[in-house]
């Protein structure tokens, strides 16, 4: 067994070594097996993007979970960060993604989130590596009377529009603003439009009807064709594209012209310094802060890629 862990957790090619039932039944096993150490009964919320592959895998986590003595809480459809907002507001123990963001279909992945809704650091993805590698957690398992049981949390989706709508600044609007949304046929088809809708917006999306094997094919944040054509037909202020687990997105001017989210970080960080912010925090810093022409509104700094060893504050 080679190395599992990348730089965002475990992916491949689903229903094949190490994206299969068997390696998630497994890590499943270990991530119980490691929180309860603390915790006599684990709470860990289990979500996914619209890959056919996630029924697989979020039922061989599931068992694995059960099997150990934890409690797996299953989210269904909800983009990354939703994920860990729901771990963290329900004070679980831990949050699995099933995703291979931006990845087309035949690819998948499980990232995993401590409590409080951040990526796991290094030293307890080896752990559970360790545990893999081991070949001893069938050993480990506890007595029947002791294995956990499984919820599906119906509510999730409203929750997470709620505290989306709250990050919203009261001195801003985009009530009766036209905006075109293309949400990859991944995890926000649902979440992102009834949020814009509620927030008074005028939108029209596309690319919302997920079957299984169409998440970013042609379309979402890596191809914004679609997006850009939608715009300019439709007369639209803005643009806003989404990758397949939601945790990036493209925008687009209402003259079709792509803005990445390079410019965005830039935007956002002159309106924050602005409005007398003193950081930033961000999990990817970009190579585009250190070419700008002008001081950029931050400082900047180089990271080796990954949502864990990314994470700087930004000064201002």
């Amino acid at each position: 067994m080679g190395k599992l862990f990348g730089t965002d957790g475990v992916r491949g090619e689903a229903n094949r070594y190490p994206m299969n039932a068997e390696i998630a039944f497994a890590i499943g096993q270990a991530v119980v097996y490691l929180l309860k150490k603390e915790h006599s009964r684990p709470r860990i919320v289990i979500g996914k993007d619209t890959r056919i592959s996630g029924y697989m895998l979020e039922s061989a986590l599931e068992s694995g979970i059960t099997s150990m003595g934890g409690n797996p809480y299953l989210l269904g459809v909800l983009p990354t960060p939703g994920i860990a907002f729901i771990a963290q507001s329900m004070r679980a123990n831990a949050g699995i993604v099933i995703s291979a963001s931006h990845n087309p279909y035949q690819d998948n992945g499980i990232k995993i989130f401590s409590g409080s809704g951040f990526k796991l650091s290094d030293e307890q993805e080896e752990a559970i590596e360790d545990l893999l590698k081991s070949n001893t957690l069938h050993s480990l398992v506890p007595p029947v009377r002791d294995m956990g049981q499984a919820f599906r949390l119906e509510d999730v989706h409203g929750r997470y529009i709620v505290f989306l709508k709250n990050t919203f600044p009261r001195d801003l609007s985009i009530e009766g603003m036209k905006i075109v949304l293309d949400t990859a046929n991944g995890a926000t088809y649902k979440v992102a439009p009834e949020t814009f809708w509620e927030l008074g917006a005028v939108i029209e999306v596309i690319h919302n009807t997920p079957n299984g094997i169409n998440i970013n094919d042609h379309c979402g944040s890596q191809h914004t064709q679609d997006l850009r054509k939608k715009v300019v037909e439709s007369g639209a202020a803005i643009g806003i594209a989404f990758d397949g687990d939601g945790d990036r997105l493209i925008a687009v001017d209402e003259k079709g012209h792509e803005i990445t989210g390079d410019q965005i970080l830039l935007i956002c960080a002159k309106m924050l310094k602005e409005h007398g912010h003193h950081f930033l925090i961000l999990f990817q810093p970009s190579l585009l802060l250190p070419k700008t022409k002008k001081q950029p509104p931050c400082k900047h700094c180089y990271e080796q890629p990954g949502a864990t060893g990314c994470m700087q504050e930004i000064w201002f």
